[in-house]
C-alpha cells in the first residue's frame, strides 16, 4: 500500500514522538547515591543531574503545546518544595517548564532552517527562600529534521552551448540543486537528477546534474535550439520525495561542415564599353548555409580570356563576389569575355573533409555594349614650342582625333576658351592646326595650357578633349637692370679707394647659356672726381670712392649713372643711376646723419619746438575756418534789391482752408463785424521793432467797402512799418467747409462769379499791386480775358 505525502509525514512525526518517549528516562535528572564527600583544603560536592540533549520534532502541526522533556532533581521530594526555572534561548518565548513538575514543552512551531539548535539553562531553586539547591545548568534542545524542503536551482534558468555535430556524451553544462534539509540526517538532502523534456538528445548525470548529448551528428542547419527540462528529486528519488525543476536552453553552435555552392553554373551580364575603371559590372554569391567564420569565402577566377580585364573582390559583410573593371572596355576590340570563378570558404574543419571539398566554381559571361563614344586623341598630352618673336598666324603644331566607333564620323575642333581666356591661339576647325592669335609673351607667361575640344559632326555632344603644352622660347626682349634699389652712403671722412656699394643686375629673358652683364659709367659720368666704378666680371660691380673730404654742406647727395649691357643676341643695355648720399659716420663708418638741412637749422631750435610751432599755426586756420564759416550761416537781411525783390511771386498752397476752424487764416468775424476792437497780430515772418497799440473801429458798411479798408489799413501798416517791408503773395483755398459764414474766399471762384465786386482801383495802388489789379481787373489786360 503506497502513502502519500501527508501521510508520510504524519508517520514520520509519529514514530519521532515515539523516539522521544522512550528516551525520557535519559531526559530526567537523577540523584546520585552517593553522598558528599569532603577533601582538606577543598570541598566539592558532587553534582546530583546528569544532563543529556533532548529532541523535538519540527514543523509540529498540533494544537496543544509539543512536549519536549522533563527535568527532575532528587532534592524534590514532590511535596512543592522545589521551584524549576528555565532561562536561555527561547525561554518563555518558545519553551515553557512547568515550574512544579519541571516539564518542557514548546509552544510555537519550529523550523530547523531556521535555527537549528537553542541553548538554555535550568536551575532548581527553594519555593520558600528562593536559594538554589542545585547549581545552575546548561542543556541543548536540537530540532530534529524532517523532509519539508524541496530541492530548487538557484542559478536556474540556464543557457548553454554545444558544437553540432557533436559525439555523444559530450557535455553541454552542469546543473546544481540545493536542500535546505539537514543532509546529516537521514535522505532528506539527498538529491538525485532526471530530464523530464530533452530527450532523445540529451541526458544528465542523476548525481552530478552533467549534461551531455545522446544522440550524434545534430545537425544546427536542422534545428539549432533545444529546451531542456531537468529535475532535481530529495530521498534519493525514492516516492514521497520532493523534487524541483529548471529549464536548460542548449543552442547548437556552428561548425564548417557545409562547402560553399553556386545556385546556378552560368551567369551573364551586359556591361556599356563606356563603362569606367574600378566600375562594379556584377556581384555573385555562393551560398553556405553555415554562418560567421565559417561562412567566410574568398574569390578569385582561375580562368577565362578577361583575366587583366576584370578582377573579383570580397564583399566582409556579405560574403558577396564582386567583379570589377581594371582597364577600359572597347566594343570595337572585344564584344565578349568569359570568366571562371571559384568561391571557397577561409577556415576549413579538418574533421568535416570527407564531405567533400570546400570550394565551388561557376562560369560568368560578359558583354560588351556599343555605346556612341567622344572622340579619342592620338596623344592624352601634346607638347609644342613657339618663340615668343612669332607672329600672328604662325603654325605651332597639329592635334589629331578620330571617332571610335564604327560610323567613323568626322571630327571638327575647337580650343576651350576657359583655358585660354585672352585667346592667344587659334584652331583650324577640320585640320586641328594650332596657330597664334595674338603677339606672345614669355616673361609674362612662359607655358600656356590649354585643353582642345573634339566634336563628332553627327553628334555633337560626344565631346573628346585633348590637352596641349606650348612653351614659349624666349627671346632677348629685356634690358638688364638694377637687381634692387640701392641705398648708397658714403661717410665725409671716407678714403680713396674705399668700396661704398656692390651692386648686380638682372634680366628678365632667360638665356640658354646664362645671363652675363657687363658694368661701367656712362660717358659722361667716366671723368667725373668723385666715385668710380669697377666690373668684378662675375655679374656684379663695385663702386669706389676717388677722393675724400665729401661735405654734406657742399654737396648731400651724388647721382652716379651706370651703363649695363647683357651678352644677349642681340645685346641690350641700360642706364640705371645710383644715388649716393653724404653721411655722417662714426668711427666704425656707421652713417648716423645724412640729412644737410641739420646743419641749417637754429642751434636753439629742437625738434619738438617746431613740431609745437607748427600745432599752433594749425589751431589757428581751424579757429579762422570755424568763424568764416559761422557768420556765413547767418540769415540775410530781408530787404532785398529790386533784382531780388519777391513780393510779386505767387506762392501756391495744394492745402485748403480749415473753414470756420482756421484760427490761424483771417477772422471773418472781424471782417463782418467792425465795430469790435482787433488786436494787434505781429506778423509771423518777421519781428517787429513797432507794436501799435490800437487800431480805429470800423462801423457797419457794405461788404466790398470793409474789405478795401481792410486792405487800406493793412498797406499803411506795412507803409510805416520802417522794420519789415510787405510780402504779397496769394493763397488760393478751394474750399473752406459747409456753413462758412464768408463762404468761398476762392480768387478763381470769385473771378468766374457774377459778383459786382470791382477791383479796378487796384491799378492805382502803384506797380507793386498790378499783378492783382491784372489778376482782378475788369481792363483789356486782365489775365484771365
Amino acid at each position: 500500500m503506497k502513502m502519500g505525502k501527508v501521510e508520510f509525514c504524519h508517520f514520520l512525526q509519529i514514530l519521532a514522538l515515539f523516539l522521544c518517549l522512550s528516551g525520557m528516562n535519559q531526559a530526567e535528572f537523577s540523584r546520585s547515591r552517593s553522598k558528599p564527600y569532603f577533601q582538606s583544603g577543598r570541598t566539592r560536592t558532587k553534582r546530583s543531574w546528569v544532563w543529556n540533549q533532548f529532541f523535538v520534532l519540527e514543523e509540529y502541526m498540533g494544537t496543544d503545546p509539543l512536549y519536549v522533556g522533563k527535568l527532575h532533581s532528587d532534592v524534590d521530594k514532590g511535596d512543592g518544595s522545589i521551584k524549576y526555572i528555565l532561562s536561555g534561548e527561547g525561554a518563555s518565548s518558545i519553551f515553557i517548564i512547568d515550574e512544579n513538575t519541571g516539564d518542557i514543552h514548546a509552544t510555537k512551531r519550529l523550523d530547523r532552517e531556521e535555527q537549528a539548535y537553542y541553548t538554555l539553562r535550568a536551575q532548581a531553586v527553594d519555593r520558600l527562600t528562593n536559594k538554589p539547591v542545585e547549581p545552575e545548568s546548561e542543556f541543548v534542545i536540537k530540532i530534529q529534521d524532517i523532509n519539508d524542503n524541496e530541492p530548487k536551482f538557484l542559478d536556474g534558468p540556464y543557457t548553454a552551448g554545444v558544437p553540432e555535430m557533436s559525439p555523444v556524451g559530450t557535455s553541454v553544462v552542469q546543473v546544481t540543486a540545493t536542500d535546505a534539509d539537514d543532509p546529516t540526517y537521514g535522505n532528506s538532502a539527498r538529491v538525485v537528477y532526471s530530464i523530464l523534456q530533452g530527450q532523445p538528445y540529451f541526458s544528465v548525470e542523476p548525481k552530478t546534474g552533467v549534461i551531455k548529448t545522446a544522440l550524434p551528428n545534430m545537425d544546427r542547419e536542422a534545428k539549432d535550439q533545444y529546451l531542456l527540462v531537468i529535475q532535481a528529486k530529495d530521498m534519493v528519488g525514492q516516492n514521497g520525495g520532493l523534487s524541483g525543476t529548471t529549464s536548460v536552453t542548449v543552442t547548437l553552435t556552428d561548425v564548417n561542415d557545409n562547402p560553399p555552392r553556386f545556385p546556378r553554373r552560368s551567369y551573364q551580364y551586359n556591361v556599356p564599353e563606356s563603362l569606367p575603371v574600378a566600375s562594379v559590372v556584377a556581384r555573385i554569391k555562393a551560398a553556405d548555409a553555415d554562418v560567421g567564420p565559417n561562412a567566410e569565402m574568398e574569390y578569385k577566377i582561375v580562368d577565362g580570356d578577361g583575366l587583366g580585364v576584370f578582377k573579383i573582390s570580397v564583399d566582409k559583410d556579405t560574403q558577396e563576389g564582386i567583379i570589377t573593371i581594371q582597364k577600359e572596355l572597347d566594343f570595337e576590340a572585344k564584344a565578349s569575355y568569359t570568366l571562371r570563378i571559384e568561391a571557397a570558404n577561409m577556415h576549413v574543419d579538418p574533421r568535416f573533409l570527407s564531405l567533400g571539398p570546400f570550394s565551388d566554381m561557376t562560369t560568368v559571361k560578359i558583354i560588351v555594349e556599343d555605346v556612341d563614344e567622344p572622340p579619342v586623341f592620338t596623344s592624352r598630352l601634346y607638347s609644342m614650342v613657339v618663340s615668343e618673336a612669332a607672329k600672328v598666324g604662325t603654325i605651332i603644331g597639329t592635334v589629331a582625333a578620330h571617332d571610335p566607333d564604327a560610323s567613323n564620323s568626322p571630327v571638327r575642333y575647337s580650343i576651350d576658351r576657359n583655358t585660354d581666356l585672352e585667346r592667344y591661339f587659334n584652331i583650324d576647325a577640320n585640320s586641328g592646326v594650332i596657330t597664334t592669335a595674338k603677339s606672345l609673351d614669355r616673361e609674362t607667361n612662359a607655358v600656356h595650357n590649354i585643353t582642345v575640344l573634339a566634336m563628332e559632326s553627327q553628334n555633337p555632344a560626344q565631346i573628346g578633349r585633348g590637352y596641349v603644352a606650348i612653351t614659349i622660347l624666349d627671346i632677348n626682349d629685356n634690358a638688364p637692370e638694377f637687381a634692387m634699389e640701392y641705398e648708397t652712403t658714403v661717410c665725409e671722412n671716407a678714403q680713396p679707394g674705399q668700396v661704398i656699394q656692390k651692386i648686380s643686375a638682372i634680366d628678365k629673358d632667360d638665356p640658354p647659356n646664362g645671363h652675363q652683364f657687363y658694368f661701367s659709367l656712362t660717358a659722361e659720368a667716366a671723368n667725373n672726381h668723385n666715385f668710380t666704378l669697377q666690373d668684378n666680371k662675375d655679374n656684379t660691380a663695385t663702386v669706389l670712392t676717388r677722393r675724400n673730404g665729401f661735405r654734406r654742406q657742399e654737396q648731400s647727395v651724388f647721382y652716379l649713372p651706370i651703363f649695363i649691357v647683357d651678352s644677349g643676341s642681340p645685346s641690350l643695355s641700360s642706364t640705371n643711376t645710383l644715388t649716393i648720399r653724404v653721411c655722417d659716420c662714426d668711427a666704425d663708418g656707421i652713417a648716423q646723419t645724412c640729412n644737410a638741412e641739420a646743419y641749417i637749422l637754429p642751434a636753439g631750435l629742437s625738434t619738438g619746438a617746431l613740431i609745437a610751432i607748427l600745432a599752433c599755426v594749425l589751431t589757428l586756420l581751424v579757429l579762422v575756418l570755424l568763424i568764416v564759416t559761422m557768420r556765413r550761416r547767418k540769415k540775410e537781411p530781408l530787404i532785398f534789391d529790386e533784382e531780388r525783390d519777391i513780393r510779386e511771386n505767387i506762392v501756391r498752397y495744394d492745402d485748403e482752408g480749415g473753414g470756420e476752424e482756421d484760427t490761424e487764416a483771417f477772422d471773418m468775424a472781424a471782417l463782418r463785424n467792425l465795430n469790435i476792437i482787433r488786436d494787434t497780430k505781429t506778423r509771423r515772418d518777421v519781428t517787429p521793432e513797432i507794436q501799435f497799440l490800437s487800431r480805429p473801429t470800423f462801423k457797419s458798411i457794405p461788404d466790398n467797402v470793409i474789405f478795401r479798408e481792410f486792405i487800406w489799413e493793412r498797406l499803411k501798416e506795412a507803409d510805416v512799418d520802417p522794420c519789415a517791408p510787405p510780402y504779397d503773395s496769394l493763397q488760393t483755398y478751394a474750399f473752406e467747409g459747409n456753413g462758412s459764414v464768408a463762404e468761398s474766399l476762392s480768387s478763381l471762384d470769385s473771378i468766374s462769379s457774377n459778383s459786382d465786386q470791382n477791383y479796378d482801383y487796384l491799378s492805382d495802388w502803384g506797380p507793386r499791386f498790378k499783378r492783382l489789379a491784372d489778376m482782378y481787373g475788369t481792363g483789356p489786360d486782365c489775365l484771365y480775358s
